[in-house]
């Protein structure tokens, strides 16, 4: 049975999951597993985790340039602001997935993100607080050690729906988690699993809910 780990024209191991796609492997060596502690970068990766909600990665990776443009470059205060022409417009965008429950979700989120940075300090820090501010390592040796979900990523979930986000299940919010480092499942033979492992998060943050 596979672990999981590809053996790639370059001589690294690698996760199974980006094949040999160009981009996707770049993603996969880059930004996947990196910790990343912006607030407003936080907020795009949620939204772009839950446009991929019964599509594959790869297709929303694509067209993140797409839905940059289309989103005001994940800025919330703007976002915050669409009404529905802005609906509309978003509609008739083929650089992005024209799905009109996930756009309005996305306005929605950047109410409630602008809500959470109101009250201090951050979004970040209020994601972060549910791992105390660093990276969880499972060490995951195959790719069937590595869940669809967890506890974290339901209690999470949890916090984000009564905030007011939306499409930001347990599952979606656990690939986030993966993606944004507050996990690293990168698989222990994966050249990324020790260059992640080695990256710290903010720290230990307490922060009150």
């Amino acid at each position: 049975m596979s672990t999981g780990l590809i053996l790639h024209d370059d001589g690294r191991q690698r996760c199974w999951w980006p094949g040999t796609d160009p981009l996707y492997v770049a993603y996969h060596d880059t930004e996947w597993g990196v910790p990343e502690q912006d607030d407003r970068a936080l907020y795009e990766k949620l939204i772009l985790d839950g446009f991929q909600a019964g599509l594959s990665w790869i297709t929303i990776l694509r067209r993140r340039d797409g839905f940059r443009r289309a989103f005001a470059e994940f800025e919330p205060e703007a976002i915050a602001r669409f009404g529905p022409a802005e609906v509309e417009a978003l509609m008739r965008d083929t650089g992005i997935i024209r799905n009109r429950a996930k756009i309005e979700a996305t306005i929605r989120s950047a109410r409630a993100y602008l809500a959470i940075q109101e009250r201090g300090p951050g979004f970040a820090a209020f994601l972060w607080d549910f791992v105390d501010g660093r990276p969880l390592q499972p060490g995951p040796a195959t790719r069937a050690e590595i869940p669809t979900e967890s506890a974290v990523s339901r209690a999470m979930s949890k916090a984000l729906k009564a905030e007011g986000f939306g499409f930001c299940g347990p599952t979606i919010v656990y690939a986030f988690m993966q993606a944004v480092g507050m996990i690293n499942d990168h698989l222990v033979g994966c050249c990324r699993h020790g260059p992640c492992a080695a990256l710290p998060g903010p720290g230990g943050l307490g922060v009150p809910r």
